[in-house]
């Protein structure tokens, strides 16, 4: 479920030639896409699979697809019939080809290739949580230099985008919430918790919301503290403790999706999750994993095509309630522009099988979904971070993630991004993970400072702010071994490496 450098999976023999946006069906415009059904707990039975079906919208097709479901051993779990997805859970190993078969039925499969029972964020490496002496350290520095939190001073990405010097003009609304999509946060942190929004927070896992009071939360602290730190990052509160978020102003909610057992993200939660948003008026999601269990999802294959299918209708409504959704590009270092990627990772819920795969036809979900805004990483010198996945047409902009290579003049001299842990605690990460939520935390200062605009326009709002150093000049070498890591293909205006450039919050709120 992540953007580790690890995911990756096998060739399918000659892909099929389809363009994105036209073989995915459409995008329904009615008021909610909420399951209308909840009827079966996650099962536990050693043959089950989940599916999501994927048929037309009209009641009389979803009625007819379920009796079809139920005639072929399948239970249904969630009906989402505003944007035709069912999710299904099944024993019947033939179930995908007979329902697929079913007259309105347009795409139907597998969300998994092992029944129902190490996950994957897009961060580089395992977290640091920051030691009392290195916190007195920083408070000092922090003081002396007169910013407002205790532990600014580590903070060389908030300085690298203008965010520090925004929050004194604007640091966002109230109005505005952004979704942390993720593996939980720990509302009760001190830092989170005045920005915390629980009416829009919920516990997806499985494809149906639990709202009840804390299910957003890690099922693990010391495990799952991916989305605390990225809520963190997005809308830390400036409040004399900690650290501060881009936004800090703005709202932050949790919608967790990660499985209680492998921590992958499975399409159904993620389906889920963006309805769930969508619904309860979330202005920004973030996205900072890829959807579980293939690092690549191809056109050809019909459990990967129903997978891209059912995310995709799930993203266009959220985007058509006026939600915009912001993701991390991935730390493969890969480039989604060339012919040929080697993915050896996939599928990660069981056994990895070796492909290469051609990512114009195989999609990483939701990175490359249309009009999802994909984020690459750089570090504290402005350039591409060593692990970042990169891609001229395929990045739209870069945010800073952390590179342990480019080191900072902080108190910490720490290169990647400080942000909140769960159980009070502060901690440093580096990946995409960590680029994607400070794209979202302007996004939510862009918002605020235009309310109506929609999502199409926060992202050329996110596009025109940015500031772009355009390709490196020298033969890029991200961890200084003598060897070309990536090539940036493009101008100044836009590249692989940048898109249209590193976001810029100040700009974002003049």
């Amino acid at each position: 479920m992540a953007h580790l450098p690890s995911r990756r999976r096998l060739a399918l023999a000659v892909p099929v030639v389809l363009s994105l946006t036209a073989s995915l069906g459409f995008l329904p415009t009615a008021a909610s896409a909420a399951p209308a059904t909840a009827t079966a707990t996650q099962a536990a039975d050693a043959g089950t699979l989940a599916y999501v079906v994927n048929t037309k919208v009209d009641h009389r097709t979803i009625e007819s697809a379920k009796k079809a479901i139920a005639a072929a051993g399948g239970t249904v779990v969630a009906t989402y019939a505003k944007i035709g997805v069912i999710v299904v859970h099944s024993a019947n190993p033939d179930f995908g080809a007979q329902i697929r078969a079913v007259r309105g039925v347009q795409s139907a499969g597998a969300t998994r290739t092992a029944p129902l029972s190490p996950a994957g964020t897009t961060d580089e490496g395992a977290a640091e949580l920051m030691s009392a002496a290195q916190a007195a350290k920083t408070a000092s520095a922090s003081a002396a230099a007169g910013a407002s939190e205790p532990l600014e001073a580590d903070q060389w990405d908030l300085r690298a985008i203008g965010a520090d010097k925004a929050a004194e003009i604007n640091p966002g609304s109230s109005k505005v919430t952004v979704a942390v999509i993720d593996t939980g946060v720990d509302d009760t942190h001190p830092d989170l918790a005045p920005n915390f929004s629980a009416s829009q927070s919920a516990n997806c896992v499985g494809g149906v919301a639990d709202t009840s009071e804390g299910a957003w939360r890690p099922y693990n602290p010391t495990e799952d503290y991916h989305g605390t730190h990225v809520a963190g990052e997005i809308a830390a509160a400036r409040n004399g403790i900690g650290v501060a978020g881009v936004a800090p102003g703005v709202k932050v909610a949790g919608i967790k999706v990660s499985d209680p057992k492998d921590g992958l993200f499975y399409p159904e939660n993620v389906v889920c999750a963006f309805v769930f948003a969508a619904d309860h008026g979330v202005e920004v999601t973030n996205n900072s994993y890829y959807v579980d269990p293939w690092l690549y999802n191809c056109m050809d294959d019909p459990d990967q095509k129903a997978i891209v299918d059912a995310v995709n209708r799930a993203q266009l409504y959220a985007q058509k309630k006026g939600t915009l959704n912001v993701a991390s590009a991935g730390n493969s270092n890969h480039d989604l522009d060339s012919d040929a990627i080697v993915d050896d990772s996939s599928p990660d819920d069981s056994t990895p099988v070796t492909r290469t795969i051609d990512p114009h036809e195989c999609f990483d979900v939701p990175t490359q979904l249309p009009g999802v805004v994909t984020v690459s990483a750089t570090g504290v010198k402005g350039t591409k971070s060593y692990y970042s996945t990169y891609g001229l047409g395929a990045v739209d902009v870069a945010a800073p993630g952390g590179d342990r290579y480019q080191i900072p003049e902080t108190p910490s001299a720490n290169g990647r991004i400080l942000s909140t842990m769960p159980n009070n605690a502060y901690g440093f990460l580096q990946g995409t993970s960590m680029a994607s939520p400070h794209v979202a935390g302007v996004a939510a200062l862009l918002k605020s400072a235009h309310p109506w605009a929609s999502p199409a326009t926060l992202q050329a709002l996110l596009k025109a702010q940015a500031d772009n150093p355009g390709c490196p000049a020298e033969p890029y070498d991200g961890n200084g071994d003598g060897v070309v890591d990536a090539t940036c293909e493009g101008g100044k205006r836009v590249n692989g490496f940048y898109g249209f450039g590193v976001v810029n919050a100040l700009r974002a709120v003049k």
